[in-house]
């Protein structure tokens, strides 16, 4: 191996770790009382070689956000790879989504945010990078449905606009799924969820996703 790409990889790995301290002092302090130094101290550097990896805190919760994409985009290309029809692609990126917010819920409440999270000043490759993923993880769901419409296991005239399909069917799953988390919950009235809970969580997802998929799909 070159000193060159030694190098690159050795920066690559800093990186990371950054990261992973990060992602351990986000979660157990929030993201708005956690000084750069405490990451730093994580991540065993100094913080003077921390600002040489990420400009600000923010640089660094938007590198955790392209994890957390990234990790969800994964289970979505699974889903169309497995699904045997477009339908059973969307049921299947649908369940998915569902999974991810259950086995990584910190990624999952991350992605909740990124709309609402400070924007960069500038145009940067993090800022470009999660947009492009953003649309990437729309884009599946797209190619989904026009698989679906291409093997007549959805309707044409309920799906018109593939991409405003899109739009809609993830709005109404996160909400669902949104309706199932925290103390007001249906399913969690007050303290932390026993097993009971959690499967009539799933169940109202489940019924969630089907009903989804009804609408849509050819009779």
């Amino acid at each position: 191996m070159t000193e060159r790409l030694r190098g690159a990889r050795d920066k690559e790995n800093r990186r990371e770790n950054i990261l992973d301290a990060a992602e351990v002092v986000f979660v157990e302090r929030g993201f708005d009382r956690t000084p750069m130094d405490e990451i730093a101290r994580r991540a065993g550097i100094s913080r003077a070689l921390l600002y040489v990896y990420f400009t600000d805190k923010a640089a660094i919760m938007r590198g955790i956000m392209l994890r957390a994409i990234d990790s969800m985009c994964r289970r979505f290309e699974q889903a169309v790879a497995d699904g045997a029809t477009g339908l059973a692609q969307l049921r299947g990126i649908g369940r998915a989504y569902y999974a991810f917010s259950r086995d990584e819920s910190d990624y999952f409440d991350v992605l909740t945010n990124m709309n609402t999270f400070p924007a960069s000043g500038e145009d940067d490759e993090q800022v470009r990078q999660l947009r492009e993923r953003a649309a990437y993880s729309t884009r599946l769901m797209v190619e989904a449905m026009e698989n679906g419409l291409s093997d007549g296991s959805l309707a044409a005239d309920r799906v018109r606009s593939p991409l405003q399909t899109a739009y809609f069917l993830q709005g109404a799953l996160h909400g669902v799924i949104m309706q199932t988390r925290g103390p007001h919950s249906p399913v969690d009235e007050g303290g932390e969820p026993g097993i009971s809970d959690r499967e009539e969580a799933e169940q109202l997802v489940l019924y969630a996703i089907d009903m989804l998929g009804r609408a849509i799909r050819s009779d």
